[in-house]
């Protein structure tokens, strides 16, 4: 692999001597192919480095954002299919934050009550903080509703494993950050369309219910699959036997709605909100089935696990791409704007994370880890979403923009705080960094 990367960082040198040529004679049919090229080169070569091997999987993210907007038609259609299906998209996520949720653990909650106070202060800024900062951005910037109702989205989904990652990285408090991402992710599903609601409802139509049940789907269902994977690798018998019972009547459940029992449910119920409940039940019952069936894959292939953050990874670049494709149009209008719309964006996150965990009196390190819960959102959540209600191209575009930078930003910051460590502070009043 390490000689793949070496080859590729040779054949990135190539690819921008090609590209400069193809601007230079104006030939689309040497730049653009270059272009992308260049991208993948380097997305590669990166991992020849080991000062810039953090940086890899932002290189494919912009890879993909390149393969997006040079060759749209490619990843929007391939054939009669559209590659922006509700379903597919759903899919894909689930696999993305299945993947995530497998780095989980039931026992990341054992340490709730140690941690309580900063778990509070972390929520409060993170769904505090971000959709506000969200709201103000769609004040200063003059974006079209629905891109506008795209940056308040990034701003009020959770907080993604990114910022678990970050915080490990810059050596600070792991437990805390694994709760609070974890506390984020359970709450997300009931205030994130709320946020939603009182923030966009005027320039999007917002349905509470309908977005609340489109969370659990996207967020709850594969991080509890991901959960009860986990409880599996320690149950004892007696739990095995429950187990496996639940499993039986979830598969009866799953059988039985395709041969006539979800029609029946459709034609006997009127409420709406009964059949989305219905409609929920089914999906965690497939969720209980995939985290047995991938505790016996891993019991068969134990390097499945190594393997998971790499189907998270193409997940989303797929839906990287294929956004970039569909919102290139409005990318090539308002994308500068929109990067630095992020960045700010972004940036406010760390900087009222930080200094607003230190006014509640937070430590240093815990205060640290607030700003990455803050700062760093779950794009994936938010490209769901928008792809659930058809506005991959416009709501889903902050996202795919927020995204890349989060990750460049955040290994920028991690870094550079874990050259700056702190001992424990024993005042935890004291303002000194």
């Amino acid at each position: 692999m390490k000689q793949l990367s070496k080859i590729a960082l040779y054949g990135s040198a190539v690819a921008l001597a090609v590209l400069l040529w193809g601007i230079f004679t104006s030939t689309p049919s040497l730049w653009q192919p270059s272009a992308l090229g260049l991208a993948v080169c380097i997305a590669l070569g990166l991992g020849a480095i080991p000062a810039l091997k953090g940086y890899q999987y932002t290189a494919w993210i912009m890879a993909a954002v390149v393969a997006g907007m040079i060759y749209p038609a490619a990843f929007t259609k391939w054939g009669d299919f559209d590659l922006r299906n509700k379903w597919l998209i759903l899919i894909i996520i689930q696999t993305v934050m299945f993947g995530m949720g497998i780095h989980m653990s039931v026992r990341d909650f054992s340490s709730l009550a140690t941690t309580g106070k900063g778990v509070v202060i972390g929520l409060l800024c993170h769904f505090s903080v971000m959709p506000l900062m969200g709201l103000l951005l769609t004040k200063v910037f003059d974006f079209e509703p629905e891109i506008a109702a795209g940056i308040i989205l990034i701003g009020s989904c959770s907080s993604g494993l990114a910022s678990n990652v970050m915080v490990y990285l810059a050596k600070a408090n792991l437990v805390l950050s694994v709760i609070v991402t974890a506390m984020a992710t359970l709450v997300a599903p009931f205030l994130t369309p709320l946020l939603m609601k009182l923030l966009a409802g005027t320039l999007i139509e917002v349905h509470f219910v309908d977005m609340m049940m489109e969370i659990i789907k996207i967020i709850i269902v594969p991080i509890g699959a991901a959960l009860l994977y986990d409880f599996l690798t320690t149950a004892t018998r007696p739990q095995w036997y429950k187990v496996t019972r639940v499993a039986f009547i979830a598969a009866l459940w799953l059988l039985a709605l395709p041969v006539g029992m979800w029609d029946f449910f459709k034609t006997h119920i009127t409420s709406q909100a009964a059949l989305q409940s219905l409609e929920i039940l089914g999906f965690f019952a497939g969720a209980f089935l995939v985290g047995m069936g991938y505790y016996f894959l891993s019991r068969r292939f134990s390097k499945l696990d190594d393997l998971m953050p790499y189907f998270s990874m193409f997940g989303i670049i797929y839906f990287t791409t294929v956004t970039t494709a569909a919102g290139r149009e409005n990318l090539l209008k308002v994308g500068f704007l929109l990067f630095i719309c992020s960045v700010i964006h972004n940036a406010a996150g760390y900087f009222f994370g930080y200094w607003l965990s230190r006014l509640f009196g937070l430590d240093v390190n815990s205060s640290r880890t607030v700003a990455f819960e803050v700062g760093l959102q779950n794009g994936g959540m938010a490209s769901g979403l928008a792809g659930s209600m058809g506005k991959l191209g416009t709501v889903g575009l902050p996202a795919t923009v927020f995204s890349p930078w989060m990750n460049i930003s955040g290994s920028i910051l991690a870094n550079y705080w874990r050259r700056h460590p702190v001992e424990e502070v024993k005042d935890t009043n004291t303002f000194s960094n």
